[in-house]
């Protein structure tokens, strides 16, 4: 059953990439994804087909993570004698709760790290959610995008962001070869899904002389670890940020910061109106 499963997180994967396209593409790349989930759906067995379509119909996000025991995306308890049936994937189990199929964290996958916020902090808002000075690499001195990723999870890493670099930087180019996440205006999103153990993560770098990605030139990065649970919510993050930059007044803006708390103060009011 455990082959099931990995072809439930490829489909997964997959057709929330088809989401992101909808929203960031233009279409041009529709007909290959449809075909790539279509064939993947062939190698599902009866019960999984049947289980995958049903679930599929009330969310896009079928299967979920048992992160400390509990459910990543709607946070339920897995109670132990279910908990130990999802580690030994003999057959599908499903959350008591969401519904979802449910499969083991895998050891060595990135994780959110990030400490609980004070209580008498005041609340953060808008792009302060998700990001901070900390994830701010001004100039980036790399020439591809795998150099690139590696410095912002580096970065995320470092800070105690999220824990394992590594992992995360291998997940986000497995990612790209899926679809390359460039954009127009020289923008890139590159993202890994699945990070869980907290919330979203956000981490930005600018190139003043361009970075190759995928045959286009990309001036502006953006990083993201991403718990399946806020999938959707990312796509907004995304639009949020697609709109900001647009402008090529904000483009610029980034591209003259100085240093990483320049850099940081013109993400916040480039943003304060398109990211909630």
């Amino acid at each position: 059953m455990k082959s099931q499963i990995n072809i439930l997180r490829q489909l997964q994967e997959l057709v929330l990439t088809r989401d992101e396209h909808h929203q960031t593409g233009d279409g041009s790349h529709l007909d290959a994804l449809n075909s790539s989930i279509e064939s993947l759906r062939t190698k599902l067995e009866p019960l999984a087909s049947a289980l995958f379509a049903r679930l599929y119909k009330k969310h896009h996000v079928v299967i979920s993570a048992m992160t400390n025991d509990c459910c990543a995306v709607c946070g339920m308890h897995v109670p132990i004698a279910q908990g130990q049936q999802v580690r030994l994937a003999k057959h599908l189990v499903t959350c008591s709760s969401c519904g979802r199929i449910l499969f083991a964290a895998d050891d060595g996958a990135p994780r959110n790290v990030t400490e609980p916020t004070d209580r008498d902090e005041a609340p953060k808002t808008g792009i302060s959610r998700f990001s901070a000075e900390e994830l701010m690499v001004v100039d980036l001195d790399v020439a591809s995008k795998e150099e690139v990723i590696s410095v912002l999870a580096s970065a995320m890493e470092t800070n105690k962001f999220i824990a394992n670099a590594d992992s995360l930087v291998t997940a986000a180019l497995e990612r790209e070869s899926v679809l390359s996440t460039a954009i127009e205006e020289g923008i890139a999103f590159p993202h890994v899904r699945g990070v869980e153990g907290g919330g979203l993560c956000l981490a930005m770098g600018v190139s003043k002389k361009g970075i190759d990605w995928d045959g286009q030139k990309v001036n502006i990065v953006f990083l993201s670890a991403i718990p399946v649970a806020v999938s959707a919510f990312y796509l907004r993050l995304m639009s949020g940020l697609m709109q900001s930059f647009s402008k090529a007044a904000a483009r610029k803006s980034l591209l003259e910061a100085k240093d990483s708390a320049s850099l940081w103060k013109a993400l916040c009011k480039a943003t304060r109106t398109t990211v909630k």
